[in-house]
Parts: C-alpha cells; sequence; structure tokens
C-alpha cells in the first residue's frame, strides 16, 4: 500500500521534472536556430556588393574584418585567412595576391571624423615576421595622422584610407575586380627617412 502511495506521489514529480527538460530541452533549440538565423542575416549584411560606406560606419570591428574578408574573397585572392581576434599579432587578414606575395592587412573601423594613429603602422608591421609577410597594408574607414603617413612611408607599408575604400566598394561593386585588386596591390608611398644619410644627431 505505501508502495502505491509513493508511486503516485513520486509520479508528479517525475512529470515536473521531464517537463522542465522538455523545455529547457527547447529553449536550447529556440536560441541555437535563433543564433543561426542572425549569423545568416549578418552574413546577408555583410554582403560586399550590397554593402556601402554608410553600412560600415555603423558595423562593429570585428564584421569590419569579416565584412573584408568576403571583400577580399570576392575581388579573386587566394588563402584569404582571418587571424584570431583574441591574438592576431597585429594583422586581422593574411593574404596571396596575384603574384603571389603574402600580404597582411589590419582593418580600422573608424568614425569618419577619427584619425588612425601610429599603433595601426607599428603593428602591422610587426606582424610581417610572424606571417613570413612580404607587404603589410592598413585599410581604414578613416584618414590618418600624419606622423602614421610618415611612418608608413619610411616602412613601405601600404595605407589605404576612407577614399580608397569608397573607390575599391565601388570597383567590386561595378564589376571591375581588376582596378580593385591594382589599387590594393599597387606601391606604397615610400618617402626618406629625416635621418638617412645622417650617422648620428647631436
Amino acid at each position: 500500500m505505501n508502495a502505491v502511495i509513493d508511486s503516485l506521489t513520486a509520479a508528479p514529480v517525475i512529470a515536473y521534472a521531464l517537463g522542465g527538460l522538455f523545455a529547457l530541452l527547447a529553449l536550447w533549440l529556440a536560441v541555437r536556430l535563433l543564433r543561426r538565423a542572425l549569423a545568416r542575416r549578418r552574413l546577408r549584411r555583410l554582403d560586399p556588393y550590397q554593402i556601402k560606406i554608410q553600412d560600415i560606419d555603423t558595423m562593429e570591428g570585428a564584421d569590419f574584418e569579416r565584412y573584408l574578408h568576403r571583400f577580399l574573397t570576392e575581388l579573386g585572392y587566394e588563402e584569404v585567412m582571418r587571424t584570431q581576434e583574441s591574438k592576431d599579432f597585429g594583422a586581422d587578414l593574411v593574404f596571396r595576391c596575384r603574384e603571389g606575395y603574402r600580404h597582411v592587412l589590419q582593418a580600422k573601423r573608424y568614425q569618419p571624423s577619427a584619425r588612425v594613429g601610429l599603433s595601426a603602422v607599428q603593428e602591422i608591421y610587426a606582424s610581417m615576421r610572424y606571417y613570413e609577410a612580404d607587404r603589410a597594408i592598413v585599410l581604414a574607414s578613416a584618414p590618418y595622422t600624419a606622423a602614421c603617413v610618415t611612418l608608413a612611408g619610411v616602412n613601405g607599408v601600404k595605407l589605404l584610407d576612407r577614399r580608397d575604400l569608397i573607390e575599391l566598394i565601388d570597383d567590386l561593386q561595378s564589376g571591375d575586380h581588376e582596378a580593385a585588386m591594382d589599387r590594393i596591390e599597387s606601391e606604397p608611398d615610400w618617402i626618406d627617412s629625416p635621418w638617412s644619410g645622417s650617422a648620428s644627431r647631436t
């Protein structure tokens, strides 16, 4: 008799437990489906054939990197790879150009009124040895400071600014991939160091 009573008492508890388990499972599935839907939506939103500079101005830095990964891939570059966000060693993207040279690229998603400073050039130049790269690029949605331009010129780092980014977008979306690749692969604006020809300064 006691066993029957105990079983009747336990039945609702088991039912509640199973109900809670199924509810958690349903919630987990719903969250997973939502994440997949958001990921698909984000990928559509990062479609380089649809994105304009105004869209880039609202992106987070990580989304800008994802966008550029798709952008370079659509252009036809090989071995396009995003580096690990937590351990990128100064480069956000690595790719090979048409001539087979390995490039490292740092993406800077700044507001148009901001200025990209020295650290961008310092970091991407330092990353070249780690990634065994031949060339270095900084691509930004904003202009650069004068000091940044000078340091890049002395070290042969290619700077692509907001105007270049707008031109690259136009080239891709108009189907002129070669023009976009020419812009990316063109020589940096080399400048002589103010220390050139001087053994020492007093």
